[in-house]
């Protein structure tokens, strides 16, 4: 590149030599006279005419080149191509891979008065050292630039495969953990089951309530397994072509049950038509079950409604819900592994903060999205939009 730019600053620099030499003047006078080894002065000898043509050429073409932004060292030669006529400077390059030559065909007096086509020539040499002695200042932040690059990308590499390292631990422990927990709920929940056998009427509520935990910790289990394979891309979720109408119509009515016993409401609307969406039904359900778990969880007196519908080929799943809502800061967040939305420094609710990960997840593993809108002491409206089959 930077030969190319050399190139075209001399070219440069020649056109403008080229137009100073088309006319008679001093220089061309004396080049002429020197060219011919003519004397027309009295007491001048022929090399004295020739120490002035050169001195008089060489100013000339070294203030057109410093001009055009060219100070590499050169040497010059006026000739005509049969050799009758040669003048050159003292110094020459000779021919050779450093010498890089430019020659200019001169028009106007000289060619004229000497009846012959007259060249300059230019010769520099070395120009690969002389770049290089332009780039000195450069070559030492350039080094420092790329060792600092160099050193970036170790850190961004070391970090990346530490983090992966880390997070592999994390699952394998949590994996491990989680498996250890499910034999001794087992357990509870097998003794459980042969005491409520022969209770009595003042023991089947604490028995009741034991069943209970049981369920809710096993479930916890299996959410905590659930997440950790989905994150690690060890399980992967098998989508296929359903009717969701038929198994979102069941999970509402099991759900409805619950709330009535619980004392809250829960009413919904399915838009008639088929919701044929490719899924994996289990995950599915369980990402609903968490929103409408949520919804139930954070109101006093829930009220909750759910309401699906077709739309610009997407099912859409709305879980509104009368609770106290999501902060705008608390938004950005309710997505991260373990965040819990908290009151002041405490967390009323009981959890670990995986639900809405886990939601987003099987989201992605559809295709799809979820919508949060929250207004604090209102209420919060979540939609899960997955793309519907054709």
């Amino acid at each position: 590149m930077a030969k190319v730019q050399f190139g075209t600053k001399v070219e440069n620099a020649g056109d403008v030599i080229k137009e100073g030499l088309k006319s008679k003047s001093r220089l061309t006078y004396f080049l002429g006279n020197t060219l011919q080894n003519n004397t027309p002065f009295y007491n001048i000898t022929v090399d004295s005419v020739k120490e002035v043509s050169y001195l008089f050429l060489d100013d000339y073409i070294k203030n057109k080149l410093v001009d055009r932004g060219v100070d590499s060292d050169y040497s010059f030669r006026l000739f005509s191509k049969d050799s009758v006529y040669n003048f050159s400077s003292p110094k020459q390059f000779g021919r050779g891979e450093n010498v890089d030559s430019y020659q200019i065909e001169l028009e106007g007096y000289l060619p004229e008065l000497l009846g012959k086509s007259i060249f300059l020539e230019l010769r520099f040499n070395n120009l690969y050292g002389f770049f290089m002695s332009k780039l000195n200042g450069l070559t030492l932040p350039s080094i420092l630039f790329l060792l600092g690059i160099c050193i970036t990308v170790i850190w961004v590499l070391r970090t990346y495969y530490g983090q992966s390292r880390l997070i592999v631990t994390t699952n394998e422990f949590i994996n491990n953990l989680t498996h250890e927990l499910k034999t001794p709920v087992f357990s509870i929940g097998l003794a459980t089951k042969i005491l409520d056998e022969k209770a009595n009427q003042n023991q089947r509520p604490v028995l009741s309530i034991i069943k209970q935990q049981v369920n809710r910790l096993s479930v916890h289990i299996d959410k905590v397994l659930e997440l950790a394979s989905l994150e690690s891309g060890k399980k992967v979720i098998t989508l296929e072509t359903v009717n969701f109408r038929f198994h979102l119509q069941r999970l509402c009515e099991e759900f409805k049950t619950l709330m009535s016993i619980e004392n809250g409401e829960f009413t919904y609307v399915l838009e008639a038509g088929e919701y044929i969406i490719r899924a994996e039904v289990f995950h599915l359900e369980n990402a609903i079950n968490n929103i409408l778990d949520n919804a139930k969880k954070y109101a006093d007196k829930p009220l909750i409604g759910l309401k699906a519908y077709i739309k610009n080929d997407k099912l859409h799943i709305e879980v509104t819900d009368n609770g106290k809502g999501v902060s705008k800061e608390d938004m950005k967040r309710i997505f991260q592994k373990f965040y819990r939305v908290t009151d002041g420094d405490l967390h009323r609710v009981k959890g670990y903060g995986l639900g809405l990960s886990y939601v987003k997840k099987i989201m992605e593993k559809h295709k799809g999205r979820v919508q949060v809108e929250s207004k604090e002491n209102v209420g919060t409206k979540i939609t899960l939009v997955i793309p519907t089959e054709k």
